[in-house]
């Protein structure tokens, strides 16, 4: 059995284990740039033992924030991201950079810019209609991904994650509900892949050029829970198209819209008032969120490896690389993976809890996690996200 503790390859980067620390948006650039918050933040995991971090999320324009207090790709921000960088290898970890655009998740109001979505309809963040994208505005997004990945590497970073997940602008191309074009970026599958394809294919095309030995891998979506939206059997030809493409290094799974069913990607609680008194959104719809937002954060029973039914499907398509997510907190769920055929695995919540859960894993492979899956965590993304059991870090030392 490989052993997911042991040293490996993701693409051409050396990671000294199997375990990736899930992108999870960090709440900690509250001027769109690095803070000593978010450096301790990725210095905590790297330092408690994870193979790879991910930094989330680093829209590639400005408009393509979820929020205004996020990092967006531009000369200002790379001196940030290179101490970033620094700290993390610093700890022996490697470090990737999850890249992508919001379209109808971002704020419009927040980011003063209207969201871009494939096809016409309502974003209750902003109360205000999305804008359609036009083709000039693809053309523009697939540029800005490969100069993102080309700031990556002058970043310093290991890896580039392409967000094609939770309905963020490529994932709702790939959404039959989102998307209702009538032109080449629409229709069948082929058509509402093309946006997509077209922005892997540039990251890659971009990281050649530059020599750099950079690993690409995409985050998608294999479900988007919720009815004529993206399903298993599109979602794996999709997968087969990014196979026979042969840009990735590897292919992380998930599932779940924040837009529509965020709750399928969490599993566990679903803090509905907590969310309600600390979303950055209108009084009115906080009220309605109070009032009737169980609807909106439906509550999934968590257990361990929950992703693992429909990501068998892949594996047993698919001969690439894959990185399996969902319900990974102790070693017998990482060799599970490993014994299943999955490469790498992914941890998010977990390690908010604890950043040193690995560590103390290889420590004693018996170590369980403390993680309660209560997902009260999800209510402090605007003000630092963390864990509401976790003993708070003084900022500027990760420990």
């Amino acid at each position: 059995m490989i052993d997911p503790l042991a040293p490996t390859r993701l693409g051409p980067v050396v990671l000294r284990n199997r375990v990736i620390k899930a992108a999870t948006f960090e709440g900690a650039s509250p001027e769109g740039l690095v803070t000593d918050r978010l450096v301790d933040y990725h210095l905590a995991v790297a330092e408690g033992g994870v193979g790879m971090t991910t930094v989330a999320y680093l829209a590639v324009a400005p408009e393509g924030r979820t929020h205004a207090e996020q990092i967006h790709w531009r000369p200002e921000a790379l001196p940030g991201l290179r101490r970033l960088t620094d700290a993390v290898h610093g700890a022996g970890a490697a470090i990737s950079a999850q890249i992508g655009h919001a379209g109808p998740v971002a704020n419009g109001a927040s980011n003063s810019a209207p969201s871009i979505a494939p096809s016409r309809s309502f974003n209750p963040l902003s109360m205000r209609f999305h804008r359609v994208a036009t083709e000039a505005d693809l053309d523009r997004i697939v540029d800005d991904h490969a100069r993102a990945t080309r700031y990556a590497i002058e970043a310093g970073f290991d890896a580039v994650e392409i967000h094609l997940g939770h309905n963020y602008l490529a994932s709702a191309f790939l959404s039959p509900r989102l998307n209702k074009r009538r032109d080449g970026y629409g229709g069948t599958l082929a058509g509402r892949a093309t946006f997509p394809r077209r922005i892997v294919a540039a990251v890659r095309e971009a990281a050649a050029a530059t020599g750099a030995p950079i690993a690409i891998t995409a985050k998608l979506n294999m479900r988007d829970g919720y009815r004529s939206g993206l399903d298993l059997p599109e979602s794996l030809d999709f997968a087969r198209m990014l196979e026979d493409g042969g840009h990735l290094d590897a292919l992380e799974l998930t599932g779940g819209s924040s837009l529509m069913n965020p709750m399928y990607l969490f599993r566990g609680g679903a803090p509905v008032k907590e969310m309600a008194q600390r979303m950055p959104v209108p009084a009115l719809l906080r009220a309605g969120i109070r009032l009737s937002g169980h609807a909106f954060f439906r509550e999934y029973e968590w257990h361990p490896l929950y992703f693992l039914e429909h990501a068998r499907a892949f594996r047993a398509a698919l001969r690439m690389p894959l990185i399996l997510l969902g319900g990974i907190t102790d070693l017998p769920a990482m060799e599970r993976a490993m014994a299943e055929g999955f490469e790498y695995v992914a941890l998010g919540r977990a390690l908010l809890r604890e950043p040193d859960l690995v560590r103390r894993i290889a420590a004693d492979r018996a170590t369980v996690s403390q993680c309660t899956h209560c997902n009260l965590c999800m209510s402090t993304i605007y003000s630092g996200t963390r864990c509401h059991l976790a003993e708070p870090r003084p900022v500027g030392e990760a420990g």
